[in-house]
């Protein structure tokens, strides 16, 4: 039986592609049984009388998945942030790093709208750059209508299998308009009276996109560190594993631990203030959650 890729599920079908045609597919029912669910990004063994009525036999092991969005096997996470119109917004930026970075996905990182900013803001973006950068994630800022920065975005999408994360109303899907008008994903325009922008995606599809797959997404949708362990945090910072192996106790949480390597290192400068009190943040979100059943 052939291979082939899920790349849109929509209204109980999965579309599959293989050898560049698409096959309209159906899950087997022991997928159900088994409490199993295709996803969009999942390499599938098909079987296919024609084109519009296939049946999805089974599911290859998946390297990752995602919940919310709900996708597979994805190689890259491109975060979206805008400078304004909603504001930049570290916090936010290092939360999605955290949920991509538990994964084990690369991140970059794409600042969007620098042409609406003042020459002290783009200064303060170039900073934020800088800090990123050092700590090991590409970093573009951009412009719709700066075809450097749109040529550097479609550099890093070549060849591989992107989730697109971000806020409503950073320009995700502007982004991919531009780099692909054939797409014309709809966008809206923010909402001025809520600050930020509508969500205009509805189901999760993969597009080919700068010889890469892009996944278009109905956003990530759930925030929250769910399924992440206060342990597992630290490791979702790379710039406190490059020093862990410094501090004191063995499996140290960077907080109230004497000898702490992390600490040191924030003290000295060297590990970004705001991005430790963010790190603590999350560590008390996490050791405060009420438990699930």
């Amino acid at each position: 039986m052939p291979l082939g890729k899920i790349i849109k599920a929509l209204s109980g079908f999965y579309y599959v592609w293989h050898e560049g045609s698409i096959y309209q597919c159906r899950g087997r029912g022991n997928f159900r049984k088994r409490k199993v669910s295709p996803l969009v990004g999942d390499m599938v063994e098909f079987k296919a009388e024609k084109q519009d009525e296939g049946y999805i036999l089974s599911i290859e092991d998946r390297k990752n998945e995602f919940i919310r969005p709900p996708i597979a096997n994805v190689d890259q996470a491109l975060i979206v942030t805008s400078a304004t119109h909603p504001d930049f917004n570290a916090l936010l930026l290092d939360r999605f790093l955290v949920l991509v970075e538990a994964k084990r996905i690369e991140p970059f990182i794409v600042i969007s709208k620098m042409d609406q900013l003042t020459d002290d803001q783009v200064e303060a973006m170039k900073k934020y750059q800088e800090l990123y950068e050092k700590i090991g994630y590409p970093v573009i800022l951009s412009a719709v209508s700066d075809p450097e920065a749109m040529d550097l975005v479609q550099a890093h999408l070549a060849g591989r299998t992107t989730v697109i994360a971000g806020q409503s109303g950073v320009g995700k899907s502007s982004l991919l308009n531009s780099i692909d008008p054939r797409l014309a994903i709809d966008t809206d325009e923010i909402s001025q009276s809520l600050g930020r922008g509508k969500h205009t995606t509805r189901h999760v599809e993969l597009y080919d996109i700068a010889g890469g797959l892009v996944a278009d997404t109905p956003g990530f949708s759930s925030l929250d560190f769910g399924e992440l362990s206060m342990e597992q945090l630290p490791e979702c910072f790379p710039e406190f594993v490059e020093v862990q192996d410094d501090c004191k106790f063995r499996g140290c949480l960077h907080n109230k631990e004497p000898k702490c390597a992390v600490k040191a290192a924030v003290s000295e400068g060297s590990i970004s203030e705001q991005r430790y009190d963010h790190y603590l943040q999350f560590l008390d979100e996490i050791q405060n959650r009420k438990p699930r059943y």
